[in-house]
């Protein structure tokens, strides 16, 4: 009987034992895991605890570190390319030092020795503008203002100068000076309007570009131009009609049956036309000057055409055309070429746009502007304000 009991009491603790054990391990297993998670979490959210306060402070400093860089890359930048642009006018300098002309060489010689004509290189991004005072003058019309800002803003790639007076004569004095002739004929012109038309042949034989008269606007953009049928490579000067007469009376205010204009020109540095155009300007002024006869009514339009408007320069680009060993155009040319032109005209290197190219009709009530200006062959009108008349007939002169 006791031996019975004893037995059962073992079985018992056998059972009890290893149950007790396992109770406590999995006590200690889940009381463990707990605290485990627990610590994790509070890990996890120990670093945003950290950060949370700092994150601002840190975000402001690394703005601030990184906008005094980018300050002191565009600085360096800056400093970088007025280095360059002093480095460039030295070296021009340089250049043109280098080019002096032989001292019997005549006039026209000079010319082509000092600005070189390539006919392959790039029309130059140039749009070069006159007005005697700048544009933001309180003198310079509103009319005239927002033509200007048109040329501008419809060619954001290009260099725009409007040149007054005072840096007008600074660029002929610094660009020609070693051809003095061309130097004394500029100072000597007794009024601005032949200033002006003298200065737009000049800064085109040294720099080349596009001239655009004050009172023209702008209704496409320059690149917009030459027809896609046409290599920029094979033009040296652009140029339109200014007046192509119909009927016999056109003596009465032209000098021409047909003239071209030269309100807006855009040329390559040192074309012949250019180059031929300095110099009849140079000698008849100089002539004139000679025989005390630079004292005459200016306000007379053909006049002014004969010396240094659009009469001299049409003669001078048929002259040209009509020279094989320059233009290489074996045809005799005349003005019946481009009667009633109606689409631009490459004769030689010269491309000849109609007259309403640069001559647009003006949008008016009885007009439907969007369509004059989306027209393809429209690129700018010229309203003739002839401001010039309004100023001093003569400078120095009766």
């Amino acid at each position: 009987m006791a031996k019975g009991k004893r037995n059962n009491w073992r079985r018992i603790a056998t059972i009890a034992i290893p149950l007790v054990f396992a109770v406590v391990v999995l006590f200690k297993m889940l009381n463990y895991s707990t605290t485990a998670a627990d610590l994790q979490t509070l890990l996890q959210n120990l670093p945003k605890e950290i950060n949370m306060g700092s994150s601002e402070q840190s975000d402001r400093k690394i703005m601030e570190k990184f906008e005094k860089l980018s300050q002191d890359m565009l600085k360096k930048q800056d400093d970088q390319a007025r280095r360059f642009d002093r480095e460039r006018k030295v070296l021009e300098k340089k250049i043109q030092a280098l080019k002096q002309p032989a001292r019997h060489a005549t006039l026209r010689e000079k010319l082509a020795v000092v600005f070189e004509y390539g006919t392959t290189q790039r029309f130059p991004a140039f749009v070069w503008q006159s007005w005697p005072y700048s544009d933001d003058d309180d003198r310079l019309d509103p009319t005239l203002k927002k033509y200007e800002r048109n040329w501008a803003n419809k060619n954001p790639g290009f260099v725009h100068e409007i040149v007054n007076d005072d840096t007008a004569a600074a660029f002929v004095h610094g660009f020609y000076a070693t051809v003095p002739e061309v130097i004394e004929a500029y100072d000597s012109l007794p009024t601005s309007i032949l200033k002006i038309d003298f200065f737009k042949y000049l800064i085109l034989l040294a720099r080349g570009g596009v001239w655009a008269d004050v009172d023209t606007d702008l209704l496409q953009p320059v690149p917009n131009w030459i027809p896609e049928n046409v290599s920029p490579k094979e033009i040296g000067l652009i140029i339109g009609i200014e007046h192509d007469s119909k009927t016999p009376d056109w003596r009465s205010s032209y000098l021409r049956r047909l003239q071209f204009g030269n309100w807006v020109v855009q040329a390559k540095p040192g074309h012949p036309v250019i180059r031929e155009m300095v110099a009849r300007v140079t000698e008849t002024t100089l002539e004139k000057k000679y025989a005390d006869e630079l004292n005459m009514n200016l306000r007379n339009d053909l006049t002014i055409m004969g010396w240094t408007g659009t009469g001299a320069w049409t003669d001078v680009i048929f002259t040209y055309f009509n020279d094989y060993v320059q233009s290489g155009v074996l045809d005799k040319i005349t003005w019946k070429h481009f009667h009633n032109l109606k689409v631009p005209k490459l004769v030689g290197d010269i491309l000849v746009f109609p007259e309403v190219s640069f001559n647009a009709p003006q949008a008016d009530s009885d007009t439907d502007s969007k369509q004059l200006t989306n027209s393809a062959l429209h690129f700018a009108t010229h309203t003739k304000m002839k401001s010039w008349k309004n100023q001093q007939k003569l400078r120095g002169y009766k």
